[in-house]
């Protein structure tokens, strides 16, 4: 009986110390937001994932690895055109019979390739990475004019394969400015020209 009974005592002393020690890991464990780092945001986390993959890339060279430091607007243009083989947008060559259609109405064998505004958002993310590591704004590969000029030529060269027109939202945006320009200098002529159009369309 008391063999029973010390057992009974030992597994009620070993219950109650296993209960303690895991209210104390849980006491712990609620501190530990406190003194934790807030979650990184959306941006902040594909900004992370962009650098991490663009090192990569640059370890992947050959003959020899590119440290970050040689790294120049030539080994960022080569990264983009090697995104391309992950592209999900449709990009028409000039010989397809669906060049310039914004939808086409069956598939043809044209080749995928990144989109323009994603490699816009990145090269801004992989700009904005370049210096958060210490690199200078003056020697920022990622700001390079080349860049932008190719940033461009991608651009155009989608709006004409796809179809989109690009040059249509700046005519419409100059067109917003130049009606709230009107109204500012007190002339509501243009706004009710532009209320009209609507009335007689």
């Amino acid at each position: 009986m008391m063999s029973s009974a010390a057992m009974t005592s030992n597994g009620h002393d070993h219950r109650h110390q296993y209960t303690t020690h895991d209210n104390s890991r849980g006491a712990t464990g609620s501190s530990k937001p406190e003194h934790a780092a807030p979650p990184l945001s959306r941006y902040e986390s594909q900004k992370r994932r962009d650098w991490n993959t663009f090192g990569q890339y640059l370890k992947n060279q050959r003959p020899h690895p590119v440290p970050l430091s040689h790294c120049s607007h030539t080994h960022v243009l080569d990264f983009m055109r090697y995104l391309d083989q992950f592209g999900k947008t449709k990009v028409h060559l000039a010989g397809c019979a669906f060049f310039g259609l914004p939808d086409p109405p069956a598939p043809c064998t044209c080749p995928l390739r990144q989109a323009w505004g994603s490699l816009d958002a990145l090269v801004g993310r992989l700009r904005a990475a370049y210096e958060e590591h210490g690199g200078s704004q003056e020697s920022n590969p990622f700001g390079n004019g080349a860049i932008r000029v190719y940033l461009r030529e991608v651009r155009e060269c989608q709006a004409k394969a796809r179809g989109i027109p690009y040059k249509k939202k700046k005519r419409k945006t100059k067109a917003v400015a130049a009606t709230a320009a009107g109204e500012g200098h007190g002339g509501s002529k243009p706004s009710l020209m532009l209320k009209e159009h609507h009335q007689i369309s």
